[in-house]
């Protein structure tokens, strides 16, 4: 729990917010030293009180150590198969990006064709008035006189 009471979810290695000052979507903690700087820094928020810990994009090894070295849940994403918990962002499990994979993401639908083509549909349909059709509103007579 952070010091306002709210609790607190940590999360290391590759994180959306310094991937680019990290050198891009590169594997972190692949060093001895890197390694040393990942557990100081995950026993640091256990210390500071965060619940868990999301561990990303690091070496099986590394994932392993943290499990075993820190007492709150490590939750891996691209974090080897020895950490507390898996995770993956839906939209990178389910295709959605198109081409676009990291290494530790394994596809389990391939559904950016089938969105794309609703998208359109979508948009055509209310380019042209045909949605929101009646069926999709509320109907509801409403005695406006006198607003």
């Amino acid at each position: 729990v952070g010091v306002s009471g709210t609790p607190v979810m940590g999360h290391m290695g590759l994180t959306p917010q310094t991937a680019v000052s990290l050198g891009g979507g590169k594997m972190q903690g692949g060093t001895p030293e890197g390694a040393k700087k990942l557990l100081g820094d995950a026993l640091a928020l256990e210390a500071a009180g965060a619940f868990a810990i999301v561990v990303e994009c690091v070496p099986s090894q590394v994932g392993k150590l943290l499990a075993e070295r820190v007492r709150v849940p490590i939750l891996g994403i691209g974090a080897g198969q020895h950490v507390d918990c898996q995770v993956l962002v839906i939209q990178d499990m389910l295709g959605m990006y198109g081409d676009f994979k990291p290494k530790f993401v394994k596809q389990f639908a391939q559904l950016r064709e089938e969105m794309v083509r609703a998208l359109n549909q979508f948009h055509t349909e209310t380019l042209s008035g045909e949605f929101p059709s009646p069926e999709y509103c509320f109907n509801k007579e409403v005695d406006l006189d006198g607003l």
